[in-house]
Parts: structure tokens; C-alpha cells; sequence
């Protein structure tokens, strides 16, 4: 017998979690909840520096290989995507960055109505309980809490003041104004525990009746007839079950699941779903195309023997006294996510805002392992950095290779395969060893261990760029959003998948340009948004994003120089 619901939604993640929430707020929608992973109960989910475990588990992690990436030396790159209640909300290193007004500006100007930066502010408001309170461009009182860092590591203080000596602002608050400055990390953290959208937007929701969540249930397919989605296919506990929605069918599965599932319920490109067996349902080429993603280039430093770092607190009886504080009273170094530090800088002064993007841990990693999504701390003291371009011009892609809805499929990310990439991520490179030679810094380093000093010029930096980057997991833009007039939109404005009736996609991969920063927090604003849409309620008033008088107004283009 098939089971009846208003809403089923595929994927308990960022935004998956936000949407069982708000539509099953009202008693009378009957609400399905669909999650391939496991429940959130491992005690190193709530734990914050318990990423350490989880970055690298697989069965937690979905862990998918790329394809050999030409620009990046043939390599294949993992990627870890949350595969558990809360998705990778409960396996990401918890930092709340919200990106910047001229991206969803952008959005708004190349067509996708109601997504500019006063639209959609008030959704980030919605899901918020901020530390310092309702001050402008912040909210109160949500499910989510916004904490400033538990521990402060002196490396850290130095660090941000290592950038102010090279004219970087300090920077308090990124969610505000354009974004340029270096600062602290906050974070999605409460009282020392990891607040991932199962922690807090299904928590809440988890006691109502007309709720029901299956978890280790992997979707097969959108069950479609006459040209509307009906239902879902998925398989659990090796039986095969379908359940039907009266209202309609909503994908959250992220950049890479939710291509892949509209495409084996044939939708996509035709002659790519007649080559793999698969009945085609809607053609639309833009399926699985668009990804971008933010490719990341790490260096590091020796610091001169007995100066502090987290180094020393990874290891032996250390470490033992560090888990000790934080089982005891949940704070030190623990208690928060890997990066501490993050800022945001401009490679050329002739643009109007930030083009590159740095997280900073004051220790030093094993480089080799951390592109097995493995933290391996080295046993000398250091600092680690990473740039990334914030908003890359390559465009990559993601396709199913199979009608078996357990083959992943292929990811071609296209690192560092447009020019100005390759431009921006040497010129990042650059500017980090001019922090690094400031005073604040420079008195404590020994030396630089990755790359060393045989890397100096443009060339060899591109080379180090190839031979060393991977991603910092921020997939977007495989099921992009766009006009009527765009062939490669996958879906309107309203996150309606064009041409097929009672279905949507609400996750990251509805982006149509990848967000300047992290993608978690716009992650779980595009299932505030998405819910509103579902419901047919009226947007919230528009409410001007704070600006920061420091700076120029961000341009409403989002490649804008």
C-alpha cells in the first residue's frame, strides 16, 4: 500500500531540514521526510572538532571521487557531502558566512526575481538567534544559533593583525556591508555543540505527528505521470517502497544528489538519458551543468620551536587534557571548527569588492592527508592557510553514469580551466606571503613548509596551484534557477522544475553563481525562501542589507570589477 502525503522532501540537509520544519508547522500538511543517511547519534557529530572523524567517514560522508580534472594535474578529488540528518550541515566546519550582497544582486539582475540581496535578507534573519542580539542585518529568536568563537588562540590574534599590516581591515562581522576585512570565525555552535539543521530546525519539529522521517533511505526516483510528479521511489532496508504526494515533491538532496535524481527520473538532456536506459520524461540540457565550486590552495609555516599552536595540543597528554576540558565544560580548542580565522581581500585595487577568500588554522596539517579529507596535525607548531577564488568563471558538471540510483555519478569540476581563475588564485598566493612577512608574523616563523621556497614565480605558483588545491566543499549551480529565456535554467525563480508539475529543488544547486563565502548559511536561507514559495505566502518586507561606509557599494553584477 503507498502512503499519502501533502509534501515529500528528498534530503535532510542544509535546506531539507529547514523545509520539514516549516511545512509541517501547519497541522494539516502531511509532511515525508526522506534522508539516505543515518540518524545524527554519533557523538562526534555534536562535537565541533569531532569533523576531524566524520570529514573522513563513509558512512556518514558520501565521499564521492571526481573525475580525473585536466587544469589540476589529472587528480581525482574527494568530496565529502554530509550523508545523515542534517546533511553536510553535521559533518562542515560550522562557519556562518552568508556571501555578498552583490551576488544575490546579481542573481536578481540576470532575471531570478525576488533573490537581490533586500529579498532575501529577511529569510537569513528568519533562521537566526545571533549572539549580540537584533542589531541591523541581524535576527533573533530563530532555530539557529550564531556564536561568536569559544577559544581565541593568540596565533589567531596575530594572524588578523599580521593583515591589518597589510592593509586589510579587521573585520568583526562579515554579514554585514562588503565583506572585506579579516576577522575571527562565527559559527554555528551552541554552547560548545554543533548546531546543524537537525540539531535545530528538526529538533524542533520532530514531535509533531503529521511528520514522519525514514532515514537510510536512499530515492530511486521521482514517480511522475502525466506530466506531474506524484511521488517519490525509494529503497530502505533493502525493500523497495513508494510513497505519493498529493501536493508536491521537493528535492534537497545538494549539488550533487539532486542532479542525479532528477535525471534518472528523466529529467535532463535526452540524448544523455536515452544513452543510459532511462524514459525521457522533460528535456532540459542545463540538468547536471553550471557547477562551480571553490577551489582551495593551502600553504603553511613552520613557527620557531616553543612558540603556541594547536600543534602542541594534538597530540599525547595534550590532547587527552584538551577532550577533558571540553567534556568537563565544553570549550577549548574542541569546541570549534577547524578555520578560526577567515578574510576576505581584493587582488587588484581597481575592484569594487573582494575577489579571494582565506581560512586560517593556527596549526599546521598534513597536506597529503587533507586531500584524503583527513586532519593530520604535524608534531612541530604552525599555522595553515588556504585561498580560494570566490567567484571562479569555470564551469564543470555533474551526470549520471547509470540508471543504478547507487553509482554515483561523475563530477567534472573544471578547476582552474578559465583564465582569470588562474589569475586571481596566483595573485592570492602572492598577497598571503605579504601577510605572512608583516611583523606580527614574521617574528614568529621559522620557516614555510608548503610550498617551501622553490615556488616564487607566477609560473611556479600556478604549478603549486595545480599540483596541491582541491575543494572546500561549496558545490553549487547543477539545477540553476533562472528567466524564461535562459535554455540552460533548470528551474524559475520559484524553484519550479520547468515543464514538470508539483516539483521543485530547493538546496544549493538552485544557485545560478556561486555566493562569495560559505554555502551553508545561504544553503539553509534558500529552504526559508523555498518554503514561502511552497506555501504561497507573501514574501516578507525588503530590508536594505547594513552597509559598511568603509567601503564601495558592492556592484550588482556579480562578476563585476
Amino acid at each position: 500500500m503507498e502512503d499519502l502525503y501533502d509534501y515529500i522532501i528528498v534530503g535532510a540537509g542544509s535546506a531539507g531540514a529547514v523545509l520539514a520544519n516549516r511545512l509541517s508547522a501547519d497541522p494539516r500538511n502531511r509532511v515525508l521526510l526522506l534522508e539516505a543517511g543515518p540518524k545524527d547519534s554519533n557523538p562526534f557529530f555534536h562535537m565541533p572538532l569531532g569533523y576531524a572523524v566524520t570529514l573522513k567517514s563513509r558512512r556518514y560522508n558520501w565521499q564521492f571521487p571526481t573525475a580525473p580534472d585536466p587544469e589540476t594535474g589529472n587528480r581525482v578529488h574527494l568530496w565529502p557531502r554530509g550523508k545523515a540528518l542534517g546533511g553536510s550541515s553535521s559533518i562542515n566546519a560550522m562557519i556562518y558566512i552568508r556571501g555578498n550582497p552583490g551576488d544575490y544582486d546579481g542573481w536578481r539582475q540576470i532575471g531570478c526575481v525576488g533573490w537581490g540581496a533586500d529579498d532575501v535578507l529577511p529569510y537569513f534573519k528568519r533562521s537566526e538567534d545571533y549572539e549580540h542580539g537584533a542589531v541591523p542585518g541581524h535576527g533573533v529568536g530563530g532555530p539557529l544559533p550564531v556564536r561568536e568563537a569559544a577559544f581565541v588562540h593568540p596565533l589567531s590574534l596575530a594572524l588578523i593583525e599580521a593583515f591589518e599590516q597589510s592593509g586589510i581591515p579587521r573585520r568583526d562581522d562579515f554579514n554585514v556591508g562588503a565583506q572585506e576585512g579579516a576577522g575571527l570565525c562565527q559559527f554555528t555552535i551552541e554552547k560548545g555543540r554543533r548546531a546543524s539543521t537537525a540539531r535545530t530546525f528538526l529538533k524542533q519539529a520532530m514531535g509533531r505527528p503529521n511528520l514522519r522521517i525514514l532515514t537510510e533511505a536512499l530515492a530511486h526516483r521521482v514517480v511522475i505521470e502525466e506530466g506531474r510528479a506524484v511521488g517519490v521511489a525509494y529503497e530502505r532496508h533493502g525493500r523497495t517502497h513508494i510513497a505519493r504526494a498529493a501536493g508536491e515533491v521537493i528535492l534537497s538532496g545538494g549539488a550533487v544528489n539532486s542532479p542525479q535524481l532528477l535525471e534518472l527520473s528523466g529529467i535532463g538532456d535526452a540524448e544523455r538519458l536515452r544513452a543510459l536506459g532511462i524514459a525521457v520524461v522533460r528535456h532540459l540540457p542545463g540538468v547536471g551543468e553550471n557547477l562551480q565550486d571553490h577551489y582551495s590552495v593551502g600553504l603553511s609555516w613552520v613557527l620557531k620551536p616553543g612558540t603556541p599552536s594547536l600543534n602542541s595540543e594534538a597530540h599525547g597528554l595534550p590532547m587527552l587534557k584538551s577532550l577533558v576540558r571540553y567534556l568537563v565544560h565544553r570549550d577549548g580548542m574542541m569546541a570549534v571548527g577547524p578555520a578560526h580565522v577567515t578574510a576576505f581581500a581584493r587582488t587588484r585595487p581597481e575592484l569594487l569588492w573582494p575577489d579571494i577568500q582565506y581560512h586560517a588554522a593556527p596549526a599546521s596539517l598534513d597536506a597529503d592527508a587533507y586531500k584524503r579529507n583527513e586532519l593530520v596535525f604535524h608534531e612541530e607548531p604552525g599555522i595553515t592557510i588556504a585561498v580560494c577564488v570566490l567567484r571562479p568563471e569555470a564551469r564543470g558538471s555533474i551526470h549520471a553514469t547509470s540508471a543504478d540510483p547507487r553509482v554515483y555519478p561523475e563530477i567534472r569540476p573544471e578547476y582552474l580551466s578559465a583564465e582569470s581563475d588562474r589569475r586571481a588564485t596566483v595573485d592570492g598566493l602572492k598577497l598571503t606571503r605579504e601577510v605572512f612577512s608583516r611583523p606580527a608574523l614574521a617574528t614568529l616563523i621559522e620557516r614555510e613548509r608548503e610550498p617551501g621556497c622553490h615556488a616564487r614565480s607566477d609560473a611556479e605558483l600556478l604549478a603549486l596551484a595545480r599540483e596541491t588545491g582541491t575543494t572546500i566543499y561549496h558545490p553549487v549551480g547543477t539545477c540553476a534557477m533562472g528567466p524564461a529565456d535562459d535554455p540552460m535554467a533548470v528551474l524559475t525563480p520559484d524553484l519550479k522544475v520547468r515543464g514538470v508539475e508539483g516539483l521543485r529543488v530547493a538546496d544549493a544547486s538552485i544557485m545560478p553563481r556561486l555566493v562569495s563565502g560559505n554555502t551553508n548559511a545561504p544553503s539553509i536561507m534558500i529552504g526559508e525562501k523555498a518554503a514561502d514559495l511552497i506555501l504561497g505566502r507573501e514574501p516578507p518586507a525588503g530590508e536594505p542589507w547594513p552597509a559598511d561606509p568603509r567601503h564601495a557599494p558592492a556592484p550588482g553584477d556579480a562578476g563585476a570589477a
